[in-house]
Parts: C-alpha cells; sequence; structure tokens
C-alpha cells in the first residue's frame, strides 16, 4: 500500500518517471564516479536512483538497499539483482566497499539512536564518500506542517539539529536537507 495506494496509506502512486535523472548525474560528476566504481542508494525503494545511475554512468556497479521486500519485489527490471534488503543501520557490506553512497530522506525514518548507528554505517561502508538528504524546517510553523505532511519520519529536527547529529555519529560526508 505504501508505495502503490492511495497518498493516505504512504507515498501513493510511485511509478517511474525519470526524475532521479539530473541526481544521478549530478553525483556522478559530484564524486567523479566511473565506469568500474560502485555505488550504493540507502532506502532505494524500486530502485529507479539505482537505474538512473546506470544510465548517468554506464558500467558503474551501482546498488541498491531498502526495508520493503514488497518494493524490491516490483523494482525495474534493469535492477533485479542489485537491490538488496536490509536496513541502514546494519549494512551488510565490508568496510569501504563503496566509492559513494547516498541516502535521499531515508534515514530520517528512524529513531535517533538507530539515525546515529545508520550515519556510521555509512561512514563504515563509504569511507567518507556520501551524500545524506533528509527534511527539516526553520519555523515551527514549518515542522507543523512537516509533521502534518509525513508519515513516516520518527526523527527530525532544525538543521542545527541535524548537524549535531552528523557531528555526534562522525559522519564526514556531505549532506543536505529538503526545507518543508
Amino acid at each position: 500500500m505504501y508505495f502503490d495506494g492511495p497518498r493516505d496509506y504512504g507515498y501513493g502512486g510511485y511509478r517511474y518517471d525519470g526524475r532521479w535523472v539530473p541526481v544521478a548525474k549530478d553525483m556522478v560528476d559530484h564524486f567523479g564516479l566511473k565506469a568500474g566504481d560502485r555505488v550504493l542508494d540507502i532506502g532505494c525503494a524500486k530502485g529507479f536512483l539505482v537505474k538512473d545511475f546506470m544510465k548517468a554512468c554506464p558500467g558503474l556497479e551501482a546498488y541498491g538497499i531498502d526495508i520493503s521486500e514488497y518494493a524490491l519485489m516490483n523494482c525495474e527490471p534493469e535492477v533485479v539483482g542489485r537491490l538488496h534488503l536490509g536496513n541502514a543501520d546494519h549494512l551488510p557490506f565490508p568496510d569501504n566497499s563503496f566509492d559513494a553512497v547516498i541516502s535521499l530522506n531515508t534515514v530520517h525514518n528512524l529513531p535517533r539512536e538507530r539515525v546515529i548507528i545508520a550515519l556510521r554505517e555509512i561512514q563504515r561502508v563509504s569511507g567518507g564518500k556520501a551524500y545524506i538528504q533528509v527534511d527539516s524546517y526553520h519555523t515551527p510553523e514549518q515542522k507543523s506542517l512537516f509533521e502534518d505532511w509525513v508519515l513516516t519520519a520518527e526523527f527530525h529536527d532544525y538543521p542545527e539539529g541535524w548537524i549535531k547529529v552528523f557531528e555526534e555519529a562522525g559522519y564526514t560526508g556531505d549532506y543536505n536537507w529538503t526545507l518543508v
């Protein structure tokens, strides 16, 4: 229901529409990724960004991980075998096994203590070449809008609070937030 049901139950109508193509291109350029490099998308859902990484950089070894068995079973055909079932706070990969790790609007779906663990896991498998995006807000009014809209976020904070969390976890990669 979360991905393909009505918005009341989650994302609703999650279909491939190419919106991740510019994101994939920007990340390939930002991290200087090339054929043979490995990239991981944490919270990959149906693998749309993984698919677009492969388009943006032919030969790039793009993988994803998500907690939703449903999403993985309904993934894009091009990414079958590249997506793993698992949690951001327990990544089943060796240290430094990726040239870049991306997590867009995922880690805030964990409680704070698991966010810290997930950030440490991202740091561990990426060696620090990572990009995390989370939702945030600047004002109490924005916070209220955020809380009304977001169904799954268990931890959220103002940007200053997120920076403290990144520091506490020892996360040295890049980050940004979607502001409500």
